[in-house]
């Protein structure tokens, strides 16, 4: 399949580092919003939608995450960046794994947060049969369950209904087809061809890719680093972003 162009927002100095940020599946760039404030004054920061996802291109699917790497590849082009690190969380997080794997002269450094690099694929594809029939808005209050802990979700019902509309707006066959793409996938041959200093970070409450996911990814990538999120579940990066943000900056200036 071609590479789609990506719906991309670039913020920061022009002539600072590179830092690319990918999204979970049924996000949009807006995901993160907790990271711009504190990565913007030192990097160029290029937040995109993937493919059939907020303002990117529904190409009919399903996708393989080879598609996926090629859209991160042609967005680097388009941008006229030769090398950037690579910040992932969940299908964004695959995404680099196998960027970093395929294309390791396009990557600097690599932080991957609340992803795995295998999942069953029995339940992707029943997820993708069930919004191809009923629509993401269907499935986007277990999704948002997944995306915050109870007592973030108790505390701050407007970020739900917020979360709960973004996954609601995303495509229903961009959605599907990526359920397809994570249902294919099998990276863990991958993780021992990375060579980007590499930043592992899970959320310890997160019921999608649990912890122990982010321990097999850290102890196949050689010298990465592994840190594990108390009070977070799969968006940790904006349930606990002054933490998150710490651990990146340290990593990305490293």
């Amino acid at each position: 399949m071609t590479a789609v162009a990506v719906h991309a927002v670039t913020e920061g100095p022009e002539d600072a580092p590179v830092v690319v940020l990918a999204g979970s599946l049924g996000s949009t760039l807006e995901m993160w919003d907790p990271q711009v404030s504190a990565l913007a004054g030192s990097f160029r920061l290029v937040r995109y939608d993937a493919r059939g996802h907020g303002r990117s291109p529904v190409p009919p699917g399903p996708y393989a995450m080879d598609d996926l790497v090629d859209d991160a590849v042609a967005l680097l082009d388009r941008l006229g960046v030769q090398s950037a690190s690579f910040v992932g969380l969940s299908l964004g997080g695959m995404t680099g794994m196998r960027l970093a794997a395929r294309e390791p002269a396009r990557l600097d450094r690599l932080a991957l947060l609340c992803t795995a690099p295998l999942m069953d694929s029995g339940p992707w594809r029943e997820r993708a049969q069930a919004v191809r029939t009923d629509g993401t808005g269907s499935i986007a209050p277990a999704i948002v369950i997944r995306w915050l802990t109870d007592g973030r979700r108790a505390a701050d019902p407007e970020l739900v209904a917020r979360f709960e509309q973004m996954v609601a707006g995303t495509p229903d066959e961009g959605y599907a087809a990526c359920c397809e793409a994570i249902a294919a996938m099998d990276l863990r041959a991958d993780l021992t061809r990375i060579t980007a200093p590499t930043l592992v970070i899970g959320g310890a409450d997160d019921p999608a890719t649990p912890p122990q996911h982010q321990r097999d990814i850290a102890d196949a990538v050689a010298g990465a680093e592994l840190l594990v999120v108390e009070d977070a579940a799969h968006l940790a990066s904006y349930e606990q972003a002054a933490t998150v943000n710490a651990a990146l900056l340290r990593h990305l200036q490293a």
